[in-house]
């Protein structure tokens, strides 16, 4: 019952306190790509604390006190469980039932919001094949739309959307920013991060890390395309862009320049901060793999 209790405060830790912390800290928007990876082992940690905590409280006693071996002589796994108890009774398998839920419930998710996502950027692919023109000098689609905005649609069929409203208003060197920072988007698979996100925060809602998560993932990725972006571009031309475009909103399944977050971007990109000293960056990369480990070695420890 300790190991329960350990267990379900470690979760409580994860998914209610840590995220409030980590959400207000500075070092996260000058090291984005450590960030999303904190936020990342958080949800993962949460998965496995939460579903070994349950499983202790659920499973019968004798399994509790032999840790791994005893769960997995309750799945009839173990190489020296006893034949006579090698074989695992209904209610043993119903017990098993709830931590196995845990589990997969934000795999469940990511299949549905992964499926709902590619039936989004397909209807607006086909949309495009009926209003949008090419442009060759930018690789890109042009739509007739006066309202500027720039985004992109990933997946296999990747295009990059133009609005004649952003042809109008950005210049040459504006729009050649603001196109890397898209292509960004579709070079690094950001919306692998999206759909990880939003699946979590679909399996678990209410929760503090499923809100927190999803609302810093999916302003850190835009950090990153930005970051991308200025390898090659002047900040002012990047700055000016994100500006212009910060009203708009990309459709649905498509990645933006623009809409929310585009403020604390622009202040990011105008005033840079150094990035956080290499034993802050070693030191999260280095909790982000330990901490799912942890409550493997407390439920499977002697």
């Amino acid at each position: 019952m300790i190991t329960a209790v350990v267990l379900a405060g470690y979760a409580g830790l994860v998914g209610a306190t840590v995220p409030a912390v980590l959400s207000r800290a500075r070092w996260p928007h000058r090291a984005p790509i450590i960030a999303v990876l904190a936020w990342q082992g958080l949800m993962v940690t949460f998965v496995v604390a939460t579903a070994l905590a349950v499983s202790h409280m659920v499973l019968t006693e004798q399994h509790v006190h032999h840790g791994l071996v005893g769960l997995l002589t309750a799945c009839g796994l173990a190489a020296d469980a006893p034949a006579g108890e090698s074989a695992t009774t209904f209610g043993e398998a119903l017990e098993l039932v709830v931590p196995t839920v845990i589990v997969l419930l934000p795999l469940g998710w990511l299949v549905r919001c992964t499926w709902r996502a590619r039936r989004a950027r397909q209807r607006h692919l086909d949309m495009l094949a009926l209003v949008g023109e090419p442009a060759p000098g930018y690789d890109a689609t042009v739509v007739d739309h006066g309202v500027p905005a720039v985004y992109c649609l990933p997946g296999r069929c990747r295009r990059v959307v133009i609005t004649q409203g952003a042809l109008d208003i950005l210049s040459e060197a504006q729009m050649r920013a603001v196109l890397e920072h898209e292509r960004a988007h579709l070079a690094g698979r950001h919306h692998l991060l999206h759909l990880l996100v939003d699946a979590f925060s679909r399996a678990f809602p209410g929760l503090p890390l499923a809100r927190h998560a999803k609302e810093q993932t999916q302003l850190l990725v835009e950090m990153i395309a930005d970051d991308r972006a200025l390898q090659t571009h002047s900040r002012e031309a990047l700055a000016t862009a994100m500006y212009e475009v910060a009203a708009a909103q990309a459709p649905s399944a498509a990645l933006g320049a623009g809409g929310p977050g585009a403020l604390i971007r622009l202040r990011r990109v105008l005033m840079p901060q150094p990035r956080p000293h290499r034993a802050t960056w070693l030191g999260v990369v280095t909790a982000s793999i330990v901490a799912p480990l942890l409550p493997l070695l407390v439920a499977c420890g002697p």
